[in-house]
């Protein structure tokens, strides 16, 4: 009867509640200054334990901030205030019913998270009084025990796949070429994302098609895997596959097809916080490419390192060298994820679509490899990002797109282009060096803004050439003819979401001496680009499916629609070429997300 007694105030919450127990958890805290003062106005933002921001919260005028209705899982937290040093804490650990409640301190030099509780919320699974009760109680002793649970248990009481996205796009237009950054399109593209048992994420993507006048078709294959445990993330192992055959027209004249490329490439990416503010983000690919009886290996590293000073900004330092480095870089703006969780899979198609530059020298195969050192700083005041920076590139065996007349230069110096009626040729070798400073502005929830300018080396025409009598080839000739100058380029682009119609516009305008081209620099440590002439990027969704089905999304994409950046060649026996890497080019898709 005692017993029965004793256990009314520790049943009291649960039946005064009336609800069943919870299976969510929550985080929760308040944000102060040194002097102990509550901050309102901090940025609060709620990360995975894949780093994938998911929610984003401002603190209240008493300084608090609450995600709740969480998934029992590990979380990271990260606040930033203005004038002070941003504040973070990893591998949060939230348990059904449970609350964590944080205290974070701001401070100009270090600030602190701290983990004040992780107790229990009304309507949890079960009490510490609870717990006490069935230990000291003799009667329920022997019968009920607290036992650990094993993780292994854990992990089969979870769903064998969640968080399932997928994407699937069939798209037509202009080829693209193999100088604009090997971005092949082949025409009908799919990517799915899935989380198995919570801890691993599997990603797979490919591309299916026809290219050129090939009667076979091409196609490609992207798979990424990743771990977590215990809020330890494994690198990220990426096995990348493509296979597709050039028109036949030069190279092997009345086949049916033309010779087949062959890439394989195994790639590992990871990334490592050496201090609080000092994030290390690094990688390696090794590639092979087989073509024309020619089977051509070599290892990319990359590595990026980001220095965090708070309110002063942050440094940022990178270095690749061999293939386009454009596979290991993420997208870093947390807005847009947030917008739109199929910007992965996007992330995912881009790589997929990233061919090595091939080209042909002495009718042999050469992949055109770049080295790249470069330095930034950078520093965000409210709406508005401010950066400046500089690079040193080395290019070997540079590829640029080139229309000339039949037969010039000579067979063995030109590959057939994937999707025009030009060819691609090998300029050689250039070293340049640049600087960029570049300024965004964020125009509200919906609008974007920014510009950059900068100084760098770009292709110029010789007034001098060699002429036929010099013993060069035609090819030799030709490349004789180039010449590197320095130049200035200025880029704006403007980005908008229309509300309720939900139409994204990106449009690019890259401005340079006329008389040059300026050759792509794929930037690893600022958010810009000198793109080449006017670019347009629309994405509209389609009403079509109700949004717990999937939805539709037509997109359009122009490329340097006023044909600006090509470069007219001319060599002493009166031959003539126009070089370009930019080249006009319209494609459209529809694209079903799930």
């Amino acid at each position: 009867m005692f017993g029965a007694l004793a256990l009314v105030p520790s049943l009291a919450p649960t039946l005064w509640a009336g609800q069943p127990p919870s299976l969510a958890g929550g985080i929760l805290g308040q944000v102060k200054n040194p002097a102990g003062i509550t901050q309102m106005g901090a940025t609060v933002l709620l990360y995975n334990r894949y780093d994938h921001l998911i929610r984003q919260a401002l603190t209240n005028a008493e300084g608090k901030f609450v995600f709740d209705q969480l998934t029992p899982d590990l979380y990271s937290i990260r606040v930033t205030l203005a004038s002070f040093v941003p504040a973070m804490r990893r591998n949060i650990a939230v348990a059904a019913g449970s609350e964590n409640l944080l205290q974070i301190n701001m401070a100009t030099l270090l600030s602190s998270v701290d983990l004040v509780s992780s107790g229990p919320s009304r309507g949890a699974l079960m009490s510490d009084d609870w717990k006490w009760v069935l230990r000291s109680s003799q009667a329920t002793r022997p019968v009920l025990r607290l036992l650990p649970v094993s993780t292994t248990a854990a992990n089969t009481s979870n769903p064998i796949f969640s968080g399932t996205t997928g994407l699937l796009r069939v798209s037509a237009g202009d080829g693209d070429s193999f100088v604009t950054g090997g971005e092949q399109d082949l025409g009908t593209a799919f990517a799915v994302a899935t989380s198995i048992y919570g801890t691993a994420r599997v990603q797979f993507s490919g591309n299916l098609g026809y290219i050129g006048n090939s009667t076979i078709p091409a196609a490609g294959f992207r798979t990424s895997y990743s771990h977590s445990k215990d809020g330890q993330s494994s690198p990220q192992v990426i096995v990348t596959v493509r296979q597709l055959y050039l028109p036949s027209q030069q190279l092997t004249p009345g086949a049916d097809t033309g010779p087949a490329l062959r890439t394989a490439s195994l790639a590992v990416r990871d990334q490592v916080d050496i201090t609080d503010h000092l994030r290390v983000e690094y990688g390696a690919s090794l590639d092979s490419v087989n073509f024309l009886l020619a089977r051509m290996n070599y290892m990319s590293p990359f590595a990026r390192g980001i220095y965090d000073l708070g309110r002063y900004g942050a440094i940022r330092v990178g270095y690749s060298d061999g293939a386009d480095p454009r596979q290991f870089l993420e997208s870093s703006s947390p807005a847009a994820s947030e917008i739109d969780n199929t910007d992965a899979l996007n992330q995912d198609l881009a790589a997929l679509a990233l061919l090595p530059h091939v080209s042909l020298l002495d009718a042999r195969a050469r992949v055109q490899r770049t080295q790249n050192e470069e330095a930034a700083y950078q520093r965000v005041e409210g709406a508005t990002t401010l950066a400046a920076g500089f690079y040193s590139e080395n290019v070997s065996n540079a590829s640029f797109m080139l229309s000339s007349p039949s037969g010039f230069p000579a067979m063995g110096d030109l590959l057939p282009d994937l999707g025009s009626n030009s060819s691609i040729f090998n300029v050689g070798n250039y070293h340049r060096m640049g600087y960029t400073a570049s300024a965004k502005q964020r125009l509200g929830d919906h609008f974007d803004a920014w510009i950059a300018v900068g100084r760098a080396g770009a292709l110029a025409a010789s007034p001098e050439s060699a002429g036929a009598d010099s013993g060069l080839t035609q090819a030799d000739q030709l490349r004789a003819t180039i010449r590197q100058v320095q130049r200035l380029w200025a880029t704006a682009a403007f980005s908008a979401i229309v509300p309720l119609a939900g139409t994204r516009i990106m449009t690019t305008y890259g401005f340079v001496d006329p008389r040059t081209t300026m050759p792509d620099h794929v930037f690893l440590t600022q958010d810009v680009t000198e793109a080449t002439g006017w670019n347009v990027r629309v994405r509209q969704p389609l009403p079509f499916l109700p949004r717990r089905s999937g939805r539709l999304e037509m997109t359009a994409e122009l490329r340097n629609l006023l044909a600006q950046g090509y470069l007219p060649l001319q060599t002493a026996d009166g031959h003539k070429a126009l070089l370009t890497n930019a080249p006009k080019s319209v494609r459209g898709g529809l694209a079903f997300i799930f």
